[in-house]
């Protein structure tokens, strides 16, 4: 059987790489000159950088094996991460139990508070049971008290989803917890994964392995019209050029498909509906010296920036040409102003928050600034989502959707969507069994 995928990101790699496996051939479409969808780079120094921060933690198990496929397992590297947070104006260390009390933003009976409830929180195996029905807001108010809410949980809600955060369901919050402490293997300490030379090395590899196995993969080609005909899914328009295809998985997010498949029937297209997103925004700086010590800086005080990871305290500067790289990450609603700046414009914006985490940074001290935007970056996750989560099978004959806003529990990642893309293709193959069973055929 011929499949056609929309999109090369890792979701669509995962997909098509499962489908030859199975036996199929497959052809994939991407807008972009390159494959990798959120997960594409830029060049910093010689080397490639992500233009979204990415990492791994230990349980993020698929990506490990996808690494160690493409015989990449000895550039993995795990480090230790000095991690803090911000609150009136003061960097805190967050690492270990110890940091949480010592955390004198609050009081000593809030910090007891948060930290039992994050234990309580990470040995709640049925959270999808428990938590479906409240909101994180609701929840965490009452177990944590409003004083170490507003102090650490509120704030990063706020910068997450905007006027969204009291609508966000605790279910998102209560797995971000959970697989966070599962990631722990040893004691209280974290390890983040990243592999040398950015995360594009295992992606391409894989690309590459499609394409010795007979696949095909048309870059900057963006995908006009899936076609469909009485009820069943005739090929992909490209250019103006029909490509036919025995099946379409399209990988693209909500608003995307929406546009490219105006046939999907109504009762599916609502559900893509129900879904909303925010804006994933970073601007990307390079330093000529450090900006702070930490890593990953989350964010509590009203700064137009809800996290600041300083990449070269977690990779040495001298992989990049010595320069010390900083990300400014912030999610946005349609019609924020900043959507409209350019790198320049946003780090004039962003400077006295700057100077809030570090009061003798000077513009001067950047070498270069870009800024990049996703409008699909982060499905807003509200109370019940399960219910706006549409299912693989559009209701046409042969045509497929998956994407972030399917995952769940879980939050959006290369893990997850790599998971994805493989369960999507299995359960292609299963439907073409099904299918050829029906016709006396064998597949």
């Amino acid at each position: 059987m011929n499949v056609g995928v929309v999109g090369a990101g890792v979701l669509g790699l995962a997909a098509a790489r499962i489908l030859q496996d199975l036996g199929h051939s497959v052809t994939i479409f991407e807008g972009r000159d390159e494959v990798g969808g959120q997960v594409v780079t830029f060049p910093v120094g010689g080397t490639p950088l992500e233009c979204f921060y990415h990492h791994l933690f230990t349980n993020d198990t698929t990506s490990v094996r996808y690494i160690q496929e493409m015989g990449l397992g000895d550039e993995l590297l795990w480090i230790e991460p000095h991690n803090g947070h911000l609150v009136n104006g003061r960097r805190y260390p967050f690492v270990t139990a110890m940091d949480l009390l010592k955390f004198t933003a609050i009081p000593l009976t809030s910090r007891i508070r948060l930290g039992l409830v994050a234990l309580y929180l990470r040995r709640q195996k049925h959270g999808l049971e428990k938590y479906e029905g409240v909101t994180a807001r609701k929840w965490m108010e009452r177990a944590v008290g409003k004083k170490a809410f507003n102090a650490f949980w509120g704030p990063l809600l706020r910068g997450k989803f905007a006027d969204y955060m009291d609508e966000v369901g605790m279910v998102w919050l209560w797995n971000k917890i959970y697989l966070r402490f599962a990631s722990r293997k040893s004691g209280n300490k974290e390890s983040l994964g990243y592999l040398r030379g950015s995360f594009r090395r295992y992606y391409e590899a894989l690309a590459e392995h499609i394409k010795e196995r007979g696949g095909t993969i048309h870059l900057s080609a963006p995908v006009e019209e899936v076609v469909v005909e009485d009820g069943a899914v005739g090929g992909i328009r490209v250019a103006g050029e029909l490509h036919p295809f025995d099946a379409v998985l399209m990988t693209t997010p909500n608003i995307i498909t929406r546009k490219i498949a105006p046939a999907l029937p109504a009762e599916y297209t609502e559900i893509l509906d129900r879904v909303r997103y925010q804006w994933a925004t970073c601007l990307v700086l390079t330093l000529d010296r450090p900006l702070s010590d930490m890593y990953w800086l989350s964010i509590a005080d009203d700064l137009p920036f809800v996290a600041c990871v300083e990449h070269t305290n977690f990779m040495k500067p001298e992989e990049y040409g010595g320069n010390h790289i900083v990300y400014l990450s912030n999610y946005a609603s349609s019609g924020n102003p900043v959507l409209e700046m350019d790198a320049r414009q946003v780090l004039e914006h962003y400077t006295p928050g700057l100077k809030v985490i570090n009061p003798d940074f000077d513009p001067s001290w950047v070498r270069n600034a870009w800024f990049f935007k996703d409008p699909g970056g982060q499905p807003v996750i509200g109370t019940n989502y399960s219910r706006s989560i549409p299912p693989f099978a559009t209701g046409i004959a042969g045509l497929y959707l998956a994407n972030t806003t399917q995952v769940y529990p879980e939050d959006r990642g290369q893990n997850y969507s790599l998971q994805l893309g493989e369960e999507v293709a299995r359960l292609i193959h299963a439907d073409v069994r099904a299918v050829a069973a029906r016709k006396g055929a064998w597949i």
